[in-house]
């Protein structure tokens, strides 16, 4: 499965604007209500499971990348979030570096290990500048999912 097909144009938050990660955080927990993805009852148990995988060790990783995710029961499918933020926000990042491009992985408790690969494609495909480049380069979340589905990369 491509990213862009768990990225779809509802899931994209641009410009994503919060004052720390955990505006970040309660953001990536209420997008997908409007994407119909969940009911708004289980916004607030998706916040608390991704500020707690927060809290253990930050997701911010190098290059302005952030990739939280969290396991929860209630869902049973994988749900993604993609926020773009080119001013940045501060994130406790590995570099020290203000996220720029986010991507949140709610994820089916019954499914937390197949999804270790998940996140390892996602890094893999973010490490790479002309992605970064291209996606906060997008002018819509519609262009973010093209620059998504133009980069060919599979995530399994």
């Amino acid at each position: 499965m491509k990213l862009s097909d768990l990225i779809t144009p509802d899931l994209v938050e641009m410009p994503l604007r919060a004052a720390d990660k955990w505006e970040v955080l309660a953001t990536i927990a209420r997008v997908p209500v409007r994407a119909g993805r969940y009911p708004e009852s289980m916004v607030a148990s998706v916040e608390q499971a991704l500020v707690a995988r927060e809290r253990s060790m930050t997701t911010g990783m190098e290059h302005g990348i952030a990739i939280p995710h969290a396991a929860i029961d209630g869902i049973d499918e994988l749900v993604a979030v993609l926020g773009l933020s080119p001013a940045g926000i501060p994130f406790e990042t590995l570099d020290g570096a203000p996220a720029r491009i986010v991507v949140g992985l709610i994820i089916p408790r019954s499914k937390k290990l197949a999804h270790i690969k998940t996140l390892a494609e996602i890094a893999k495909l973010l490490s790479r500048a002309e992605v970064r480049e291209r996606l906060l380069q997008s002018s819509d979340a519609a262009a973010a999912v093209q620059t998504l589905a133009a980069m060919q990369v599979q995530v399994r």
